[in-house]
């Protein structure tokens, strides 16, 4: 197997093989674009390398016969004495982790080959500056040196020479922070620096493979929901050096802004420093367009290369370079990560530009950047106190207390408060902290920093560079120069639109694509309001961003297979399901409707010791259910709506038996006993069950319980007749909980079809209403050829089903075990959140198929939560279900997704 290949063998095509940066390096050479020349060693021998704990068998011959061609191409050796070849040994998975995984530059300088590159280069300095940073990156990503020894010798040597900045520092300077680097890697390492420039390359290679593992990039992957088997590449690139002087200096650029999709020329530039430079977000970095007064020639070469590659990507390009005393080098390009609202943005406009059909545009954007569009905004009308501005990295409207370590606001979080997490600048080890926060603020970075690419990635509203914040995480504030402190738990607001922070909280206002979704497309006055308070450039973007939102939702609609419907309980929703576009209701929850002053008459029924009280009891229910079902069915007139009979468990509407044990103890303890009391605790006592989720509940409280299911049965009739009657489309449809055997459901379904047909005579009307269950148990999907010979439709209850299958109590487990299941990765995502295709989802595929061999015409649908979650909506279309449920606000989501995953599936189907 060949493990090693030359950035002349490879293409953007290869990712899987060649992770995504040394595909893209490979694609760029071949466009004839300044790349330096390097090898990759594939994915492929990180995996062995992971599995087996060493590297693959000829990996060393390959690795050695590539750096020697690299060698003869530069005409160079790696730590030469007199002009010494050096390295950088980067990562790259198939998926961008940016910051996640490990880098080692200037890999091959030692306390001989520094000399020689001084002299080479004519300027030792650059020489000693090159070498500190080997010591430091090496120290830290090798050999696991704490990070902070060497910042603070650094920040000490700067405070004694008065520097502002790195670049301040003298060659003397740098020589003892050489030294001094020295010593601290061996004083906590035990080991020397090494000074073989091959066995800096071998270890450094190490290291990446390693780095796949870090805490840091389990929690990004597990975040990002990148699959943990993959590993990644190593790129080994001759090193173009930024740091040579005024003349030279890195980069990075994005061929349209990533935060609104606007045209321009947008990155940052820092002279005289490598790339970890610009990313660290250390210093503070220049807007691009500055290197056109600094270096026009590079700059125009630039931008020529920008347009090619989004040209040839036919996407937005993240682009790292470097320029070399006026020669331009590109070091790297992606597609690169953007905000949701640029997502959707871009998407129309390479439509329009005929770079891209409508097809590709819809499989470019995604249900969950559509969510955080209609997140709220901050109200433009309100009220503020502006304390600073910085760069607007990722868009949104984020309130909370503020936190200035990870830890506390991953704490604050899960004890349910909203979080701004404040740095001076993030790393990768703040990555738990972002994904706790509501957003990140930091003084220090650009758009390219690393809290800025994080945040963009996971939808996290960011603001950066807000230089006149004075962090102090030591004394847990922030202050500003006009006075204002701000202490760890102060409330502060920050609108990563406009990169403006705020004293205290902002209110907000629904987001201006909410309001064209409910309005067919048209935006209310509100959200036009919103969009003027940025001025005319943001009004511009808003509306951009919400015809290229309309324009890709009608797509999705005409491509997508399945239906949407919701999951509503009452009038209001069901309207504003309708509204966001949903085609019916997949779940009404009768149950919800027993709530408050109705649940003493279920009681009274529960326990009623004569028929007589009994009908009593559902005599007074039945108007109030009837008033329910004549609501919803008419807000959503000529829809289907599935209604579900009661299925809550039977605790629910009877007294707390521990309350009701007392009273009664203490009645009789102060001698007056209660015989009312007493026997209603007998009751209560005798209907106790341990396990009531698995107990007395759904189709058997329905055949228990005499008339319960027929009250619900004959309300709806007579909800359906009378709206008939008004030249209404009433469509309801049974559903009958909990069944596990056909005879439950057979029984259920004679009651019903006789009460219907008895309302039908009494109204003169034609009722005919479709009855099905719900498949919510283990044995109802594996006997789904039974049951469909009783049920006209299957709604498969996922929340249920996921419970039944694992053995787990969801509102026990969430809070338990799952962080640690999570953490050992049994799981990547709660099967709450996302299907278990493997498990839950086999049992779903089982009944669909198994029940359509029964009855051809079964309707098949699914409405547990996962009914609005993008991952699970794809797996649903895959096995042909007709139609998913979801809560009303993400009913647009799933619209998206359903017509996403058509697309998917279609280009399966055809291979």
């Amino acid at each position: 197997m060949q493990y090693v290949f030359d950035f002349t063998e490879g293409s953007k095509d290869q990712r899987d093989l060649l992770g995504g940066k040394g595909a893209n390096l490979a694609e760029m050479t071949s466009l004839g674009l300044p790349v330096p020349p390097g090898f990759t060693i594939s994915t492929e021998a990180c995996r062995t390398y992971l599995a087996t704990g060493r590297e693959p068998d000829g990996l060393a011959d390959e690795v050695e016969r590539h750096l020697a061609g690299l060698e003869a191409q530069m005409g160079k050796r790696l730590g030469d004495a007199t002009d010494p070849l050096l390295v950088s040994v980067r990562s790259g998975a198939k998926f961008s982790m940016p910051g996640m995984m490990d880098t080692v530059l200037n890999v091959g300088l030692t306390d001989i080959s520094v000399s020689g590159l001084a002299a080479a280069a004519g300027d030792d300095r650059f020489a000693w500056d090159s070498y500190r940073r080997l010591i430091q990156m090496f120290g830290k990503t090798v050999l696991s040196v704490d990070g902070e020894r060497f910042d603070h010798a650094l920040e000490t040597r700067k405070k004694d020479r008065g520097a502002e900045s790195d670049v301040d520092l003298t060659v003397d300077d740098l020589r003892d922070l050489v030294a001094e680097f020295k010593d601290i890697v061996r004083d906590e390492s035990g080991t020397e620096f090494p000074q073989d420039p091959r066995t800096q390359l071998d270890l450094a290679v190490r290291a990446v493979f390693d780095s796949w593992n870090t805490e840091r990039a389990r929690v990004y992957r597990r975040q990002e929901r990148i699959p943990d088997d993959l590993g990644t590449a190593v790129n080994i690139v001759a090193m173009v050096f930024g740091n040579l002087g005024p003349d030279s200096g890195t980069g990075v650029a994005f061929t349209r802004d990533p935060a609104t999709g606007e045209q321009g020329v947008y990155g940052d530039y820092l002279p005289n420093a490598q790339g970890e430079d610009v990313v660290a977000g250390i210093r503070n970095t220049l807007p691009l367009a500055e290197l056109e007064q600094l270096d026009k020639t590079s700059y125009d070469q630039l931008l020529d290369i920008m347009e090619t590659l989004e040209k040839h990507y036919r996407d937005l390009c993240d682009i790292e370079f470097t320029i070399e005393r006026g020669k331009l080098w590109m070091l790297q390009t992606r597609v690169g990560k953007r905000t949701a609202a640029a997502a959707f943005r871009i998407a129309g406009q390479l439509v329009d530009e005929g770079l891209i059909d409508e097809d590709e545009a819809l499989s470019r954007v995604t249900g969950a950047q559509l969510a955080q569009l209609m997140f709220p905004q901050f109200d433009p009308a309100a009220s503020r106190t502006p304390i600073a501005r910085g760069m607007a990295a990722s868009p949104g409207a984020a309130v909370g207390k503020a936190a200035f370590d990870s830890a506390t606001a991953v704490e604050w979080a899960q004890r349910g408060d909203d979080v701004i997490l404040v740095r001076r600048e993030t790393n990768p080890d703040d990555l738990r902290g972002m994904v706790a926060s509501r957003g990140v603020l930091t003084s220090r970075g650009g758009k390219t920093s690393h809290a800025a690419v994080v945040a963009r990635g996971m939808g996290r509203t960011c603001v950066v560079g807000v230089e006149a914040l004075r962090v102090d995480p030591r004394a847990r504030e922030f202050t500003t120069p006009d006075g204002v402190r701000v202490a760890e738990g102060d409330v502060i607001s920050i609108d990563g639109g406009t990169g403006e922070v705020f004293l205290g909280e902002v209110p907000v206002v629904p987001s201006a694509v909410v309001d064209a979704l409910y309005n067919g497309g048209t935006a209310t006055s509100s959200a036009s309001a919103s969009a003027s308070a940025s001025g005319e450039q943001g009004d511009t973007a808003r509306r951009e961003v919400v015809d290229a939102v309309l324009r890709l939702m009608r797509h999705a609609d005409d491509r997508r297979r399945m239906e949407v419907r919701a999951n509503a309980d009452t009038g209001e929703d069901a309207r504003r399901a309708r509204e966001l576009g949903a085609a019916g209701i997949g779940l009404c929850r009768t149950e919800h409707m027993f709530l408050g002053s109705r649940r003493k008459i279920v009681e009274r029924v529960i326990l009623a010791r004569t028929p007589e009280q009994r009908d009593a009891g559902l005599d007074e229910l039945r108007p109030l259910q009837r008033a329910d079902f004549t609501e919803i069915l008419e807000a959503m007139d000529g829809y289907p709506v599935t209604i579900r009979l009661l299925d809550p468990p039977l605790h629910e509407f009877l007294p707390d038996l521990t309350d009701l044990s007392v009273k009664v103890a203490v009645a009789e303890a102060t001698g007056s006993p209660d015989q009312d009391a007493a026997h209603l605790l007998a009751e209560v006592q005798r209907l106790h069950e341990q396990n009531p989720m698995l107990g007395m509940r759904g189709v058997r409280l329905g055949l228990v319980v005499p008339g319960l299911f027929q009250l619900q049965v004959r309300a709806i009739a007579e909800a359906a007749a009378s709206l008939l009657a008004r030249g209404l489309d009433p469509r309801p449809q049974i559903m009958v909980p909990l069944v596990a055997a056909v005879q439950e459901l057979e029984a259920i379904r004679d009651m019903a079809e006789a009460t219907v047909a008895e309302v039908a005579a009494e109204t003169g009307t034609d009722l005919r209403f479709p009855i099905g269950t719900m498949i919510e148990l283990p044995r109802a999907a594996m006997t789904a050829h039974a049951i469909a010979e009783a049920a006209e439709f299957f709604s498969f209850g996922t929340n249920d089903l996921t419970q039944t299958t694992w053995g787990f109590s969801r509102d026990d487990v969430e809070a338990t075990f799952f962080p640690a299941y999570l953490e050992r990765g049994v799981f990547g995502v709660s099967p709450f959140e996302s299907i278990d295709a493997d498990g839950v989802g086999r049992l779903v595929s089982i009944a669909a198929w198994e029940g359509k061999e029964t009855r051809e015409d079964l309707e098949l649908g699914v409405c547990g939560e996962h009914g609005g979650d993008p991952d699970s909506i794809h797996f649903f279309e895959s096995i042909k279900l007709d139609y998913v449920s979801c809560s009303p606000f993400r009913v647009p989501v799933a619209r998206l997704e359903a017509g996403r995953a058509a697309l998917v599936t279609e280009g399966s189907d055809s291979r």
